[in-house]
Formats: C-alpha cells, structure tokens, sequence
C-alpha cells in the first residue's frame, strides 16, 4: 500500500520500508513518529480512504542536509555577501501505511509520555522543595555576591584613569597660533 503524505510542507509519496529526508521532526534515533497528514492512500489502481489511513515510521537520524550557498551582489557597488547554509532534516524509514498504523504506534508514543509527565511531576515538587533551605543560605550568599561585583569594579576603574592618563601625559599642547585680527571693512561713502 501506498500513501501520499504532507510534512514540513512538502508532499512525499511513501510505502512501508522506504527512506526519506524530510524537515525536521522532534525526536531521537530509535522514536516511533505517526505521519498524521495523509493526502491520498491507496494500493495498486484503487483507491482508498485516506482519512482512515495513517503512517508510521521509525527516526534513524536527525543530520543536516548538502550546504546551499547564498550569494548577494550589488553591481557597480562593490557589494557582495557570501553565507551558507544547512538545513537540519531527520532521516526516516516508513515502518507501515494503512488503517492500522495509527493505533499501534498512537499507544507506544503515549507510554512514555505519561512516564515522561510524573518525571515533570517530581521535577517541579523537588525544587519546591530545595528552596526553603536556599532561602535561608541566600542572605550568606547575598553578602558575598556584592562584595565580589564591587572588587572587579574597583580593579576596572583605575586601569581606565591609568589609561586616560597615559595619552595625556604623552600629547604635548600644541602652540596655537594668536588668532588675526580682521581688518575693520571699508565703507564706501559716495
């Protein structure tokens, strides 16, 4: 069976054991991801519903695509810019395609999220919890926090007046010259 599946904006035809590169998706080697965006399904000549039909495929990696240079140029104006870039993509390898991919994997993704939401859980109650204790080790670690902004401060002052002067000290004034009178304008009387 085949189906015609739309990720990251660009549509891919796709049967179970193929390859394909497509946008990025979250995840890491080994995850189970459901392409949900079936455009059309089916297999041979026939047709089938598409909205039933759901695609399963296994992350073998996430890499960076061939490099694209960007070149800007400007004529008659000595204007010219040169970047790179890469675009990140995940390699995927279609598991299956068909009515059945969508319940199958929909369970094992939704394991570990709710192994994943207890973790959170802990993570938030654990914080909570070391923070009575920091609230009252703060006011020692307070004391110590100005104490060390105020000494690279006063180290970083004098090497700036040191620096100021340095470059007064060598600059001799220089002798201006007695500024010249104008000379009163003549008026003309007639």
């Amino acid at each position: 069976m085949f189906a015609i599946v739309r990720t990251g904006g660009k549509q891919y035809r796709v049967a179970a054991g193929d390859k394909i590169a497509v946008e990025k998706l979250a995840g890491e080697a080994g995850d189970t991801v459901v392409l949900g965006d079936v455009l059309l399904a089916g297999e041979g000549d026939k047709l089938a519903d598409a909205g039933k039909v759901s695609v399963a495929a296994e992350i073998i990696a996430q890499a960076k695509s061939e490099k694209t240079i960007v070149f800007k140029k400007r004529r008659r104006h000595n204007y010219r810019r040169k970047a790179g870039h890469r675009q990140q993509m995940t390699l995927l390898r279609i598991t299956d395609v068909g009515e059945g991919a969508k319940k199958a994997p929909a369970k094992k993704a939704a394991a570990p999220k709710k192994e994943a939401a207890p973790k959170a859980a802990e993570a938030k109650k654990a914080p909570a919890k070391k923070a009575a204790p920091k609230k009252e080790a703060a006011p020692k670690a307070e004391a110590k926090k100005p104490a060390a902004k105020k000494a690279p401060a006063k180290k970083a002052a004098p090497k700036k007046e040191a620096a100021a002067k340095k470059p007064a000290a060598k600059k001799t004034p220089a002798k201006k010259a007695p500024a010249k009178k104008a000379a009163p304008k003549k008026t003309d009387k007639k």
